[in-house]
Formats: structure tokens, C-alpha cells, sequence
């Protein structure tokens, strides 16, 4: 079913979770604008100041709506964690406006609303290590615990495991055993997954490409250019590496665009099943039609 805003406690956090396209931006803009509150992004490539666009965060006009916080605030180089995304978090929750968590994360959420343990840092020799193996290589060498739990399609989650067992001898999946409570439960707070059909979702992502296209992704990818480097987490953004591809002359735009389309659906796909498993108790919301 579909939420009316007269539906929303005005007072309550609200968490607002979906796959890439299906409008949950909108409707956090809709609730922040009838009831107040400051929008805060729980997306951990729309954190990121060199991809704009290719990312869909929101544009000025909104940004003049309504507050948002946590857009845009980390440079490209920079080593940017849900532990970081954690802490100002914290932050904005104690502050005086209520918090309208949205974005497509689902380690986000889990760790806001289920509690985040504090591993220690990786060393850069293991991470430059990690950086240069497969991530089949790495899988083989994960603790069965850690290997059943993560989302093993996932490379940069495969990358974590595998830094975190090296550099602290524990697997993730003991870490994450040793969890502290969370900062938000979700009783707390008012907790939404957007429902997104596959059949709903899969034109509305391709439209959105071919938006990013004429808003200018592609020069945005220009600028990124020299300073590309694939094991970023900046360089993660959804069809950049494909973009990128483009402008080196490995393929044409028309295949770029249909290899970053694949991929936006193929990420879709695993947020769908992150929400369904972990996010069982969020009331699911059909999006606008």
C-alpha cells in the first residue's frame, strides 16, 4: 500500500529505504516539507563531492526545499566508512530537527537501527594488498561464520571481510557478534522500505540514465578522468566505471550506457534482497505510480 503523510508521526525520526529510482528521495522531500524536519542521506555513494549527478543526488532546487545534510561532504580520495556515516549521525539526532533518514545503504540502516561495532583501523599495506587480489581469492580465505553472512556478490563487502580478518585476526562475523546496542531502534522511529517491482523499476531506471546523459554524467565522468582510480570507494558510483570505459575508447557510449544500465538493475537487485532479509519488521510502502 502507499503512505499518506497524514499517516506520519511529525515527531519521530522517520527511515526511508528502497532500491535505486523508486522515489524515496521524493517522498522524504514530501514529508520534510509538510512536517518539517532536516533530510539526511543514508546512501554511501551520494556522500561523495566528485559524483553528482551519476549518483542522483538531489538538485538545488530541492536542496531549497528543505534541509538536507550528509550530500556531497566527502572528497574523492577520502576514506569514508558507515563508522563515519555512524557518528554524524549521532550527531544530527540529537540536535533540535527531527531526521528524515533516506537512501538505499542497507549497511547503513542495519547499523542505525541494529547497532555498529567499532573494529580497528586497516593498516594501507593490507588494504593495497586487498586492492590487488579477486574476490574469489579473498572469499576462499574468509571464516566460514563471515562467508555465510556477508553478501558475497558484493565486492567491496568481500573486500571488508577479508581486510578485517587480516588486520585483526577475527573474522567479521565474531566483530559483528560483539555488536553494542544501536543508536536508533526501530521501534524508536518510523521505518519505510519502498516495494519496487522489477517490472516497474527496470524502465524507470534506464529513463533516469538517459537523464543523467543530457544533465551531463558524461562530462562529469570527463572530470573524474585523470584522477581515476578503480579501488576508491568514490569510484563505486553506479555506471562510472562504464562512463570512464567510454571516454578511454574501450567501448562505445551506446554500450556504456547499456553496460551501466545492467549494472543499476543488477544493484537494485541486491538492495531488494538485503531490504526483504534484513528489514523485515519496516512497514513496506508501494511507491507512487
Amino acid at each position: 500500500m502507499a503512505i499518506s503523510v497524514d499517516e506520519i508521526d511529525p515527531v519521530k525520526p522517520v527511515l526511508i529505504a528502497g532500491p535505486t529510482a523508486s522515489g524515496k528521495s521524493a517522498l522524504a522531500l514530501e514529508i520534510a516539507e509538510a512536517q518539517g524536519g532536516v533530510i539526511v542521506n543514508a546512501d554511501a555513494l551520494q556522500v561523495f563531492a566528485n559524483w553528482r549527478i551519476l549518483t542522483a543526488r538531489p538538485p538545488d532546487e530541492d536542496l531549497a526545499r528543505a534541509p538536507h545534510l550528509l550530500y556531497g561532504h566527502v572528497g574523492p580520495r577520502e576514506d569514508y566508512s558507515v563508522g563515519h556515516w555512524l557518528r554524524e549521525v549521532a550527531e544530527i539526532l540529537s540536535g533540535p530537527e527531527r531526521a528524515i533518514v533516506v537512501g538505499g545503504t542497507g549497511l547503513y540502516f542495519s547499523a542505525l537501527t541494529e547497532g555498529l561495532v567499532e573494529i580497528p583501523a586497516v593498516p594501507p599495506a593490507i588494504r593495497r594488498q586487498a586492492d590487488s587480489l579477486t574476490r574469489e581469492a579473498m572469499l576462499e580465505e574468509l571464516d566460514p561464520e563471515t562467508r555465510a553472512r556477508i553478501d558475497r556478490a558484493n565486492p567491496a563487502r568481500v573486500q571488508r571481510a577479508w581486510e578485517v580478518l587480516r588486520a585483526t585476526g577475527k573474522g567479521l562475523a565474531l566483530w559483528q557478534d560483539e555488536t553494542p546496542p544501536p543508536l536508533l531502534p526501530p521501534d524508536a522511529a518510523q521505518a519505510f522500505v519502498l516495494e519496487a517491482p522489477r517490472d516497474w523499476l527496470t524502465p524507470r531506471i534506464e529513463r533516469r540514465f538517459e537523464l543523467m546523459i543530457e544533465a551531463g554524467a558524461l562530462e562529469e565522468a570527463r572530470a573524474n578522468l585523470d584522477d581515476w582510480d578503480p579501488n576508491l570507494p568514490s569510484s563505486r558510483a553506479i555506471g562510472g566505471p562504464e562512463l570512464i570505459a567510454h571516454l578511454r575508447g574501450e567501448m562505445d557510449l551506446d554500450a556504456a550506457i547499456e553496460a551501466a544500465c545492467i549494472a543499476t538493475r543488477q544493484y537494485a537487485k541486491r538492495q531488494r534482497t538485503w531490504f526483504r532479509a534484513r528489514m523485515k519488521s519496516w512497514r513496506n510502502i508501494l511507491p507512487e505510480r
